[in-house]
Parts: C-alpha cells; structure tokens; sequence
C-alpha cells in the first residue's frame, strides 16, 4: 500500500505575531517543511492588523499547500479587551484556511503541550526543546513558531482519531435514524 504524505499547517494565533508551523507526516514519520510568524504593526489600526494577517497567512497557504490546518485555542485572558483583540486574531486564524478549503481543527493549550511535551502545564522552552527533538531540521526563528509546529505534531497525532471518532459518531447517528 502506498500512503500519500499529508501537509499540515498548525497556527498559533496572536494580533502582534501569528506563529505557523509546517510539517509532512507520513505514518508515524514527521518531517519538518518551514515555520515563522506572520506580523502586525502596532500602529495600525485593528482591521488593517488583521488584515495584514490574513494576507500573510493566505501567503503561507497559498506557498505551502497544506492539505489540514490545526489552531491553537485560546485561554481566557484577564484583560477582556485584549481578549477580545486576540479573539479577532483567532478568528482570522481560523477563517484564512477554510477560506482555501482546509479543513480545521482545534487544540486547547494544555492538549498541545501534553501531546509534544508530556505535560499539560510545560514552559514555552520545554515545547520548542522537544519541537527541535521531534523535528530535527527545524530551528524555528521565535517561540511563535514553535507554538504553531507545536500545534501541527499535536494534529498529526491525533488526527486520525479524531477522524475515528467522527466517523463512529456519523454512523451512530445512521443507526439511530432506521
């Protein structure tokens, strides 16, 4: 049986820097295909920010050709406007690859860093340390792109359970019907 590798592209969302990460998996083997962050300015006003995000992420799409796209969620902020702020960031995250017809999935935080690391409460230095083990070639340039690879080996993992359990839950929902 020949498998086809599978192009994944994992966001770490932010309105300052948006962390992606690309990775090729083909069975349990991950191969590392480029990270970096895409940039805001700060002096600019909240929609050419996210504009310029999501002209810079539908770049990295477009360039890359990620088949899957996984993005981090995020946690509650104690400032509800940069929660707020950061929300609309998520949502271009969110909106730029199913916009090319990718479809997304979701991690909380604590899953990513329980997936990469092995635990769900890691530091930002032990994610990109093991990112660097699991990835080799990779030397991701800021901790925002380590996040994203992070998030792309948490969907490579898991991916094909979650495909499992969807498909159980749509012929569960079959049965229920006759």
């Amino acid at each position: 049986m020949n498998l086809a590798a599978i192009r994944i592209i994992g966001i770490d969302p932010g309105l300052r820097n948006m962390g992606w990460g690309v990775i090729e998996v083909l069975g349990s083997r991950l191969v590392f295909v480029a990270s970096g962050s895409v940039h805001s300015r700060v002096g600019l006003s909240l929609a050419e920010r996210l504009r310029a995000l999501h002209e810079g992420l539908s770049g990295v799409i477009a360039d890359l050709a990620p088949v899957e796209a996984a993005v981090e969620e995020t946690f509650v902020n104690c400032d509800p406007q940069s929660a707020l702020k950061l929300g609309q960031a998520r949502g271009v995250a969110l909106v730029a690859p199913a916009l090319a017809g990718l479809p997304v999935a979701e991690y909380s935080a604590n899953l990513i860093k329980k997936t990469v690391v092995g635990n769900g409460h890691a530091e930002k230095a032990q994610i990109a340390l093991m990112v660097r083990f699991l990835l080799p070639k990779a030397d991701p340039a800021s901790p925002d792109a380590a996040d994203a690879l992070a998030v792309a080996i948490t969907h490579a993992q898991l991916r094909t359970s979650r495909a499992m359990a969807k498909s159980l839950a749509e012929s569960q929902a079959g049965s229920a019907r006759r």
